[in-house]
C-alpha cells in the first residue's frame, strides 16, 4: 500500500501524475475474476470466502465466472490447498502430484482445507506480483528489458564506448 501512494503525485491545483505501468497494473490488480472450479474442501473454502463474513470483494475478485477464457485467475494462477499444490496426503494415480506440471503457478496457498484467511492472502501477495509488473515494455515493443537498459547507467569508458560492451 506505501508503494502505491510513492507511484502518485497530486500537486495543489488538483493535478495527478502517475505512470501508465501503474494505471494498467492497480485496473488489473483491482479486477480479479477468479474461475469458479473446486473439487471437495477448497471449494467450499472458496465459496466462504466470496460470502459476506470474509468479503472477497474487498480485493475486485468476487466475480467467480465458470469459464477459463472469463476468468483471469486462470492467467495468474494460485495452486489453493494441499491436493493442487502436493497432490493431496496420498501419492495415488487418480490425484496429480503437483499442478506446476501442468501449469505456471504464482502463489501456493497451504492447508488442507485452507482457511479463508489464506486464499484472501494469497490473492493480496498475487496482487502485489502483479503491480511489480511493467506492461508498457511489451506494449511498445521493447520486451524484456534489463533495469540498466532502462535507467541508461551503463558508463562510457576513456575510449567513448560502454563499458558493458
Amino acid at each position: 500500500m506505501a508503494k502505491e501512494r510513492e507511484e502518485i503525485v497530486e500537486s495543489s491545483s488538483g493535478i495527478i501524475t502517475t505512470t501508465v505501468d501503474f494505471v494498467f497494473n492497480w485496473s488489473r490488480k483491482s479486477a480479479l475474476w477468479p474461475m469458479t472450479f473446486g473439487l471437495a474442501c477448497c471449494a467450499i473454502e472458496m465459496m466462504a470466502t466470496g460470502a459476506s463474513r470474509f468479503d472477497i470483494d474487498r480485493f475486485g475478485a468476487g466475480v467467480f465466472l465458470p469459464s477459463p477464457r472469463q476468468s483471469d485467475l486462470m492467467i495468474w494462477c494460485i495452486a489453493m490447498g494441499a491436493c493442487a499444490s502436493t497432490g493431496g496426503p496420498f501419492p495415488t494415480y487418480s490425484t496429480l502430484q503437483g499442478i506446476d506440471r501442468v501449469v505456471p503457478v504464482d502463489v501456493y496457498i497451504p492447508g488442507c482445507p485452507p482457511r479463508p484467511e489464506a486464499l484472501l492472502y494469497g490473492i493480496m501477495r498475487l496482487q502485489d506480483k502483479i503491480m511489480q509488473e511493467h506492461p508498457t515494455r511489451f506494449m511498445f515493443g521493447r520486451g524484456s528489458v534489463s533495469q540498466e537498459d532502462v535507467e541508461g547507467s551503463a558508463v562510457p569508458d576513456e575510449a567513448g564506448e560502454n563499458a558493458a560492451a
